[in-house]
């Protein structure tokens, strides 16, 4: 644990609660909704949502981290760490009010400092996760140094991510119904990748997951070149076996040291659905 910076981060990067314990980073709660009925992200599991979706036809919505959540957070890190500044490190303040809203919460609170990540899901839990690394390895860096350390990590950090079907991207208005009817027939998939904080979709694949996920592999890292030294894939709900073991595989022969595997949590399920799959990681 750094001597004197606490990291805090929302829900919505996908840190698991072992994850957020190893490394002593304390997480906010994202919401989500599903009709009359909303939830904090976390507290349960993102399968619900895909069983919502096939009863009702309908996506979950979700809402930011509010003023409210960051006080009652700040307020309990500062009670127990007294002496300690925050560093928030947030999602993607162009696809939610929750950066705004930590601004505003910590409005008279000095010890507070929030910086964009630019990045949401698990692009965030890799920024966030790499600066704990790096408040470890330098005990004694300060908030501002530590500050700049994070945004410089954010903008080595990349991150797409395939959905399985349009269905959810459909409900959710981000695609024409006949757009999804099209692309469902054809088998086509868009590669949403995250840049400058936005999500934004990139070429499309055609076909079944496991026919062209080597490939994705491979033409994301010649498109934005990797550090072999870890590579995060990330996995929706219901992503099959054979995809994840054919993903693991190519990114093993590609020569990355550390794969490691990280499930989405109920915020990105919600955009992505079921069955999807994505990859983070940091340029070389």
């Amino acid at each position: 644990m750094h001597p004197s910076i606490i990291l805090l981060a929302e829900t919505g990067s996908d840190i698991t609660a072992e994850l957020a314990a190893k490394h002593n980073i304390y997480l906010v709660p994202m919401h989500v909704s599903m009709g009359d009925i909303t939830l904090d992200d976390g507290t349960f599991p993102p399968e619900d949502l895909c069983d919502y979706f096939r009863r009702t036809g309908k996506t979950p919505t979700t809402s930011a981290s509010t003023p409210y959540d960051f006080n009652r957070v700040f307020d309990q890190i500062h009670e127990q760490y007294p002496n300690h500044q925050i560093l928030h490190l947030a999602y993607s303040a162009i696809t939610t009010c929750s950066y705004q809203n930590a601004l505003l919460a910590s409005e008279k609170r000095p010890y507070v400092t929030s910086v964009d990540t630019k990045h949401v899901s698990v692009g965030q839990a890799a920024v966030v996760l790499a600066v704990a690394n790096y408040l470890d390895e330098h005990p004694e860096a300060t908030m501002l140094e530590t500050a700049a350390a994070a945004r410089e990590i954010a903008q080595k950090t990349q991150m797409c991510f395939v959905p399985n079907s349009l269905d959810f991207l459909r409900a959710g208005g981000r695609v024409s119904n006949a757009a999804a009817m099209v692309g469902n027939l054809l088998g086509l998939h868009p590669c949403i990748e995250i840049l400058d904080g936005k999500l934004m979709a990139q070429k499309k694949y055609r076909g079944q997951l496991k026919k062209f996920v080597s490939r994705l592999l491979e033409e994301f890292d010649a498109k934005h070149p990797l550090d072999r030294k870890i590579l995060y894939l990330i996995h929706s709900p219901e992503l099959e076996e054979e995809v994840m073991r054919i993903a693991e595989t190519t990114a093993s022969q590609m020569g990355f040291e550390k794969i490691v595997w990280m499930g989405t949590g109920c915020v990105i399920t919600s955009h992505s659905g079921p069955g999807a799959i994505g990859i983070v990681g940091y340029n070389a």
